[in-house]
């Protein structure tokens, strides 16, 4: 017989996906790296790929056509959000702390 309590530390996904730890704050953490994500948008952010990976679609589109629109040159607005991501003031996109 197997128990379906939730383990200690740790925080049950409401959709039933596996289950995530718990920040500081008590609230549940992603199942994204903050480091993964900031550094994806830092380097290839142009193409929005830090926000497609946080599950952000509407955004990473957004960068992507403002980074073609301009040519490049609106390429530092994924860099300074990639900063953000870094710096821990950006969640997923279920508005979830990501992980250290």
């Amino acid at each position: 017989m197997t128990s379906h309590a939730p383990t200690p530390g740790r925080y049950p996904d409401p959709n039933g996906g596996p289950a995530h730890g718990v920040g500081p704050s008590g609230q549940p953490l992603s199942d994204k790296s903050k480091l993964v994500a900031g550094l994806l948008q830092i380097f290839v952010g142009g193409f929005g790929i830090g926000r497609f990976y946080l599950g952000y679609t509407t955004i990473g589109i957004v960068q992507l056509l403002v980074s073609v629109c301009t040519l490049g040159i609106g390429a530092l607005w994924p860099f300074v959000d990639g900063i953000m991501i870094l710096l821990g003031k950006v969640p997923d996109a279920q508005g979830r702390a990501l992980r250290d």
